[in-house]
């Protein structure tokens, strides 16, 4: 475990120009617990090997941050499942008002013990599809978030009722390379040395 929260403190440390403080890295230590813990249970994440977890789930999610306009102050993560990327982002950056978004229950069941447990404040779960949240929520945040999986042409328009005149939409990974019917992909280095990590971002 401490070789593992030793590559995070270098990676994070990489990706934000500064060190991770004491109480981060014992957060992100926390929660990297508790993904290992339910996953027992529930099926969250892909792995519980701890490297995999810091490589694959908490500095790529840090990775945001390279596309996040520095204005943000408000951050609605869609889809978030175990909470990817809006608690790292939230670790990290403990001034972003964070809204977790997640319509399936174990995953929200999840979430609810992880906000609690981490002790984080200033992040809400908001139990729904994101169809029926924009209702109530609309232009409420800076911006909105997601590891992407489906089309983000799609996505982007549905979710960007949630985002201020202004803010953005940015998804990591989407799956087509292919021209986006909204927004342009953002190139950024990656995790890795060498490597590069690709957004999809929109404007709305």
């Amino acid at each position: 475990m401490t070789a593992a929260l030793d590559a995070l403190a270098s990676g994070a440390a990489s990706i934000l120009a500064r060190p991770l403080s004491g109480g981060e890295l014992e957060s992100f230590d926390k929660y990297l617990k508790l993904l290992q813990k339910w996953q027992k249970s529930q099926r969250l994440v892909g792995s519980t090997e701890p490297h995999w977890i810091v490589d694959n789930l908490f500095l790529d999610s840090l990775l945001f941050v390279r596309v996040l306009p520095a204005h943000v102050a408000s951050l609605a993560d869609v889809g978030s499942g175990a909470g990817l990327p809006g608690i790292p982002l939230k670790i990290v950056r403990p001034d972003l008002r964070v809204a977790l978004i997640e319509s399936r229950t174990k995953r929200t069941s999840f979430l609810s013990a992880a906000i609690r447990e981490l002790g984080l404040r200033g992040i809400e779960l908001l139990a729904g599809r994101v169809e029926e949240l924009v209702v109530v929520r609309r232009q409420t945040f800076d911006a909105a978030v997601m590891r992407c999986a489906g089309d983000f042409g799609d996505i982007a328009r549905t979710v960007a009722e949630l985002v201020a005149p202004g803010g953005s939409v940015i998804a990591s990974g989407p799956p087509s390379d292919r021209r986006l019917e909204v927004g342009d992909w953002v190139e950024v280095a990656g995790v890795q040395p060498g490597s590069k990590r690709r957004f999809a971002v929109h404007r709305a």
